[in-house]
């Protein structure tokens, strides 16, 4: 794992608990990465406020058995409530399996 307050890198060794009954990568899995990565995004820049996810977008570009996961996140807008972000999910070859953008709300 790795954060700047820019951007934020995590990574995840696949586990068969993380696939479906096809033998590939659950969606879900990928989608929990990219909230967990823009989450601590929004957690290191705005460190003195409680925020949640308002809404999460995702789009599934392709599939993975194996491997290790690379999910990267960082910010795109930011207004005085709601901070914006943009995810990506790679396998460890840099293949881009999912993407996805999120909105975080300052409660």
């Amino acid at each position: 794992m790795s954060a700047d307050g820019a951007k934020t890198t995590i990574s995840l060794n696949i586990e068969p608990s993380h696939l479906n009954m096809l033998g590939i990568v659950h969606g879900g899995v990928l989608m929990s990465m990219m909230d967990n990565a823009m989450g601590l995004l929004v957690m290191l820049a705005e460190s003195n406020e409680r925020t949640v996810t308002a809404n999460m977008n995702t789009h599934f570009l392709s599939s993975a058995r194996e491997g290790t996961l690379i999910c990267e996140a960082e910010t795109i807008h930011r207004t005085g409530r709601t901070i914006t972000l943009r995810a990506s999910v790679m396998d460890g070859d840099g293949k881009l399996l999912a993407w996805g953008s999120g909105a975080y709300r300052k409660i």
